[in-house]
């Protein structure tokens, strides 16, 4: 059975955001990851993760000005000093609540702009990111994002994504994997996962239900069968990364919505996905 980790930026709500720690944690969940926790005093979620025994599998760097419609700075014209500052801050905070892992946006693609030169200081920043994260023990992921839900996202497919990382190089720059953004732009997700979990490239997983993304079990994504891959690759080649919850519970507000909607994740559940079908 995957490792779960409850994304505390989707999960819960309906809860004060340091109180969704103890909820995960209530759930079963056994980590947590967050979008941008900066916001937060380090040393309260520091505390939270502690106190529940959970661990922080994730969390992403600034991302710019969200507000503003900014969606990551490692691609932008004009913003290498904002890109540096905004690693420094992610890998000390990382640092603090002991995430290996921090997400760095790639950022839009302007509308008429040159998407080589975009990539080309993309590549660039991500290689000086990657050495600060290397001194700090911490691992970087990119993430392919769909162009549903975020238009002009530059990085939206995984082909792409892993032959960045190759051409990188750097053995702590990984992807990062949201089998909801591969379904709605790839397809075949249990496919995908078994092309690219094996290659050692991806670092994390991310799982949503499709095309929604509420409960994986809500839609189309065939997660007991992406569960079942996940795991049987896992057995094989050792990984050991996580798989993020980064969904929105489809009872939205309600309290204890979020709680209700995690039958999915059950041991009973997911003990049946790896059943083999009775013969005919």
């Amino acid at each position: 059975m995957p490792r779960f980790a409850a994304n505390l930026s989707f999960l819960y709500p309906d809860l004060p955001f340091l109180d969704r720690f103890a909820a995960a944690a209530r759930d079963g969940f056994e980590g947590v990851e967050c979008m941008f926790p900066e916001g937060m005093p380090v040393a309260e979620f520091r505390a939270r993760a502690r106190g529940e025994g959970l661990r922080v599998a994730l969390i992403n760097a600034p991302a710019g000005d969200w507000a503003a419609g900014e969606r990551g700075l490692a691609s932008l014209a004009g913003r290498e000093a904002d890109f540096r500052d905004s690693i420094e801050r992610a890998l000390a905070y990382a640092a603090e609540v002991a995430s290996p892992r921090v997400h760095v946006l790639a950022g839009l693609l302007p509308a008429g702009a040159d998407r080589e030169a975009a990539i080309e200081r993309y590549e660039a920043r991500l290689r000086w990111a990657a050495e600060q994260a290397q001194c700090a023990g911490i691992a970087l992921m990119i993430e392919p994002i769909n162009p549903f839900d975020m238009p002009g996202y530059l990085l939206q497919r995984q082909d792409e994504a892993h032959q960045i990382v190759e051409r990188i190089g750097a053995a702590n720059l990984m992807v990062q994997m949201d089998l909801y953004h591969c379904g709605r732009v790839e397809g075949d997700v249990v496919a995908q996962v078994r092309r690219h979990l094996p290659t050692g490239r991806v670092g994390h997983l991310q799982i949503a239900g499709v095309p929604d993304r509420h409960e994986p079990d809500v839609g189309t994504f065939d997660w007991r069968v992406a569960l079942a891959a996940i795991d049987e690759i896992t057995a094989s080649t050792g990984w050991d990364g996580w798989v993020g919850c980064e969904y929105r519970p489809r009872l939205g507000l309600a309290p204890g919505g979020t709680s209700a909607g995690l039958g999915w994740m059950r041991v009973d559940e997911c003990r049946a996905a790896r059943r083999p079908e009775p013969s005919a």
